[in-house]
Order: C-alpha cells, then sequence, then structure tokens
C-alpha cells in the first residue's frame, strides 16, 4: 500500500528553499565584492591617467582667478585632438631651471601666446599685445584686495618684444608679480627664447573648472580679450 505525502510537506520544502534565498544572496554580494572594488580602482587609475586629474594650487601665482589651496580639474585628453589655445590655463611639466625646488614639477599658468606669434609688452600702455592685439587682462590680471589696485602685466614694467617658436608656448601667471613664467623665465635667461616658452609636449592637462572650495566652484574658460587676436603675419 503507497502512502501519500501530506500536502503541508509540500509547503514546508517550499518555505525551507525561500528561507535560504537570502542567505545564499547575501553570500554572493560578499563574494563579488572585492571584484567590483578592484574594477572600480582599475577605472578610477585609467581616468586619472589618461582622462583627468585634480591638481592642488601651492603657490599665489594665479591669482585672483585661483588662490592658494584651491583644487582644480584637469582634461588630459583634450589637447591629443586639437592644439592649445590663447587663454587657456594648463597644467605643464615645468622645465627644470623653472623650479625653485627640484620636486614641484606641475606648474599651472595661462597661455598667452603660441608657436608663430609675437608678444610684447608696452610700459607706456601697461597692455600685453599678441600679434598687434593690446590685451585687455583686466578680467583676471590680480587685483590686491587690501587696496583694489590692479598690478601692471609686467613686473617693473619690463619692456619685451619675441616671436613664440612653433611646437612653444608663453605661458604667465595671472599675478605676474609673483610668477615664475616666461616673463621672468626671459629676463633671467638674458632674452633665450626656448628658455621662456614651454614645449605644447610639456602639458598634463587643461585646467578647465575649479572644484573646492565649492563656494569658489567655477569654470576656467577664455576671456573674451583673446577673441581679438588675429593670425600671426
Amino acid at each position: 500500500m503507497s502512502v501519500e505525502q501530506p500536502d503541508d510537506a509540500d509547503d514546508t520544502a517550499e518555505q525551507s528553499d525561500a528561507e535560504d534565498s537570502p542567505k545564499k544572496k547575501s553570500g554572493s554580494f560578499w563574494k563579488e565584492l572585492p571584484i567590483l572594488l578592484a574594477i572600480a580602482v582599475v577605472v578610477a587609475l585609467v581616468v586619472r591617467t589618461f582622462v583627468m586629474q585634480s591638481f592642488w594650487i601651492p603657490s599665489g601665482s594665479m591669482e585672483n582667478t585661483l588662490q592658494l589651496d584651491d583644487y582644480v580639474l584637469a582634461n588630459k585628453l583634450v589637447y591629443d585632438f586639437r592644439d592649445p589655445e590663447r587663454g587657456e590655463v594648463v597644467v605643464f611639466e615645468a622645465p627644470t631651471s623653472w623650479r625653485s625646488n627640484p620636486a614641484e614639477e606641475d606648474f599651472i599658468k595661462r597661455i598667452i601666446a603660441v608657436g608663430g606669434d609675437t608678444v610684447s609688452y608696452d610700459a607706456s600702455t601697461q597692455r600685453i599685445s599678441v600679434n598687434g592685439h593690446e590685451l585687455d587682462e583686466s578680467a583676471y590680471l590680480y587685483t590686491d584686495p587690501m587696496t583694489g589696485i590692479q598690478q601692471s602685466p609686467s613686473k617693473d614694467d619690463f619692456e619685451f618684444t619675441v616671436t613664440i617658436p612653433e611646437g612653444r608656448l608663453w605661458v604667465m601667471g595671472d599675478h605676474r608679480w609673483a610668477s615664475g613664467d616666461s616673463r621672468e623665465r626671459y629676463l633671467r635667461s638674458g632674452g633665450d627664447i626656448e628658455a621662456a616658452t614651454i614645449s605644447v609636449d610639456a602639458i598634463v592637462g587643461k585646467a578647465f573648472v575649479l572644484v573646492w572650495p565649492i563656494d569658489r566652484w567655477d569654470w576656467l574658460t577664455i576671456p573674451d580679450t583673446f577673441d581679438g587676436v588675429g593670425e600671426p603675419a
């Protein structure tokens, strides 16, 4: 004689499977977590190496645009597809001769002139010109927060007229009197244009946004005055 299984036995078995299911899911999550973390680390490293990177501002050479201890994000891919443009703020590997501290490799400055351009400073007008176009730099040049007086574009009204070699850039900090830049290196090198400029290949990335502190968040765009600069003669 056969004996039938009570109906509630099936219910018990199904109930038991349902109780085990959350445990299996929980165990699976903890097994997958190290893999997910490893993927996240790899993605972060790839982004930092090839796409974008944050940079800390250690000096006042770009004041008032960038302050001491600000953080910016730099696009590391953009110049793989186009050339650097006048007015852009760039992070670059500084030539050894530019560094007061050999460990300080990365500098941040504004591109004033590119290869082929002629850049000059006239003390009588206190204006820098690029290809004959006088720049109105009032939007970004350093202004003393105590007096409200804006400094001249060239410390001690040092005058110069130079033509930038192809493949090189003339860069300057917005706080000209506190910036180790092309003007300063041109003066110190006795007029050596190669020593005063940086190679396009030295650029690490284009700084495009100020991200910290959060209350100063801002895009780093090209000032309008560069729109009027024509191509080299």
